[in-house]
């Protein structure tokens, strides 16, 4: 205890002179360099984990045939994440970037100290155990967490946690895939943290530490390696943008595929029917297409480096399939069909990843699948380069899913050093994204919380709404009277409040009618009327009353069609709560307005 105690004596101390002799700003760049080398650290043993289980589960398996292991494997690494998560985090640590969204709009910034450790750990064992998702997600909660609670120890203020929970996000993409610009764009486009020049340097700072650090421990080489054999000519653009729309289509395919599953999950309560149902499926998907396994990086790294189709048959291998080379284009089309039902099937069934590494893996094999069917049936009179299809299809997928095209074209193009295809790359992400948008107005990570106005935009106006909240604006110091009252004690009740609405209420609280003083006026000083009226006769039915659960949105559209200036706020059940004025949510509306807007 007394050491404890020692320990918050000294943070108070340092906390004390920091704040007299460094700035808040220049504090807040050591932060973020502090959070970039902690972010790619985590990185660093998270991969060095997945691999390191993967390896020892699969090194002896046969590549001639089908490997009946693939059939347990996968089964246990859900079951032993799925008692991990459920008897030692005991919380839930799915949905890693959402769960990120949802700590900016409505938990002020502050993710729990837990999740600096616990998503690496549940994931290496998903992942590593042949789970079909990806380490990324959990990586960039975990960063998060570290910006978090870092910035927590140091009793930052709301704004600034909200900084470095961005800062963590963005070094967390950078350290695991060594890509500096795209974790300071994806913090951007994907979490939606403005761009200021208050958030853009601490931001910079996480990224290139991050990517200086992965540089240090795991070489300066690309995450893929690519050789462009082919440049890009103009005569190739036409199947560049019919890419970019297959992409969309894979990416909406994908989208609506993934919801409807975990509705699906959704419906079991009990922990071990969801691990049933998700690790049959996924092992028999696993036994039958062993490109599913894990990441599927090595997947990718075939289809952009193979260059004749003894390489890519390979991607058969350890399969059911194996030496049937006139099936690969529908052993491919099989993966991109099945993928979804396999990553969903790993998180329902208890497991823990997310869809970066699910993403760039269908992009890929979606690219090599359009660029060889356009060769094989010689759609056109031109070559299309697989490998560099490939390559475009991954940025093309990643823009979709995420509806984010600049860290679709940023990721790509630095984790595979391909920049001479950055135009190819450019069409086809946009593409994507506006084939996506026709039918999915938001990512598959801002869904859930765009459902429920719980999502913060660049829209300045909606992120204000979505950053207030009822607790603050709702006034409940206004007296509340009964419809059987007559006007004498009606009276009485206005000569103790000092507001000139009164809600009346019915023995259990709910709300039936609203008095306003101005209508009563000409009465109450006449006497011989006091025992005459009772308030049910000149009391106002309530004007749209405001539900507790409404979002500031609702609200805000409430008050715009009714021209009201105070509203009652009940809850579910109609019992009374309080009043918002306009006034008390415009003044609030400002001063959010004002604190997200300060340099």
């Amino acid at each position: 205890m007394k050491t404890s105690q020692d320990k918050f004596d000294l943070l108070q101390r340092f906390i004390r002179w920091r704040e007299k002799h460094i700035t808040n700003k220049q504090f807040i760049l050591i932060l973020s360099f502090l959070v970039g080398i902690f972010t790619a650290l985590a990185a660093y043993v998270l991969k060095f984990l997945v691999e390191y289980i993967k390896e020892f589960l699969t090194e002896n398996f046969d590549p001639m045939g089908a490997n009946w292991l693939y059939l347990v494997y996968p089964v246990a690494g859900i079951f032993i994440t799925s008692l991990f998560i459920r008897k030692v985090v005991r919380d839930d640590i799915s949905h890693g970037v959402t769960k990120i969204l949802y700590a900016i709009s409505r938990k002020q910034s502050r993710i729990k100290r837990h999740n600096i450790w616990s998503s690496v750990c549940a994931s290496a064992i998903t992942i590593g155990c042949g789970g079909s998702v990806g380490a990324e997600a959990p990586i960039v909660l975990t960063g998060s967490a570290i910006g978090s609670n870092l910035g927590s120890v140091f009793r930052m203020d709301h704004k600034t946690l909200m900084l470095l929970v961005g800062c963590g996000a963005a070094g967390a993409v950078s350290g695991i895939f060594k890509a500096p610009i795209a974790g300071l764009v994806f913090t951007l486009e994907v979490l939606m943290i403005d761009l200021t020049m208050a958030s853009l340097l601490p931001l910079l700072i996480t990224s290139v530490t991050a990517a200086s650090v992965s540089y240090l421990l795991l070489g300066t080489e690309a995450m893929f390696q690519f050789h462009l054999d082919y440049p890009f000519s103009l005569e190739r653009i036409p199947y560049a943008i019919a890419l970019g729309i297959f992409c969309g289509l894979v990416a909406w395919y994908f989208t609506r595929s993934m919801n409807w599953i975990e509705n699906i999950f959704r419906r079991y309560s009990n922990p071990y029917v969801k691990f049933v149902i998700g690790g049959a499926m996924l092992s028999i998907l696993i036994f039958l297409f062993p490109p599913l396994y894990g990441e599927g990086y090595d997947t990718i790294s075939l289809l952009l480096n193979g260059e004749t189709s003894e390489e890519w048959n390979t991607v058969m291998n350890n399969s059911l399939f194996y030496g049937s080379t006139h099936l690969l284009v529908v052993y491919l089309i099989l993966i991109i069909l099945f993928k979804v039902f396999a990553s969903s099937a790993t998180n329902g069934g208890g497991g823990c990843g997310g869809i970066f590494a699910p993403s760039l893996f269908l992009g890929c094999i979606s690219g090599f699948v359009f660029s060889y069917v356009c060769n094989e049936f010689h759609i056109g009179n031109t070559y299309i380069p697989e490998k560099n299809f490939a390559l475009m299809g991954m940025a093309g997928l990643m823009s979709g899913v995420m509806h984010a095209p600049l860290t679709g074209i940023f990721l790509i193009a630095e984790l595979t050093g391909g920049y001479d295809l950055f135009l190819p790359l450019m069409i086809v992400s946009v593409c994507a994204y506006l084939t996506i948008i026709v039918f999915e107005p938001h990512s598959i990570y801002s869904m859930r919380l765009a459902k429920t106005g719980e999502l913060i935009t660049h829209h300045k106006d909606k992120a204000v709404l979505t950053l207030m909240n009822m607790e603050s604006i709702v006034e409940t110091d206004f007296l509340k009277v009964r419809p059987d009252m007559d006007l004498g004690e009606m009276v009485k009740r206005i000569s103790q409040s000092s507001r000139n609405l009164f809600p009346v209420v019915d023995v259990n609280d709910e709300l039936i009618g609203i008095v306003v003083l101005d209508d009563i006026r000409n009465i109450i000083f006449r006497q011989e009327l006091y025992h005459r009226f009772r308030v049910e006769s000149f009391m106002k039915p309530p004007k749209a009353p405001i539900i507790s659960t409404d979002s500031m949105e609702v609200v805000m559209k409430k008050f715009d069609q009714t021209g009201a200036w105070n509203l009652p706020v009940v809850d579910e059940d109609n019992k009374y709560i309080g009043f918002v004025s306009k006034s008390k949510m415009l003044n609030t509306y400002r001063q959010v307005l004002v604190d997200i807007s300060a340099e």
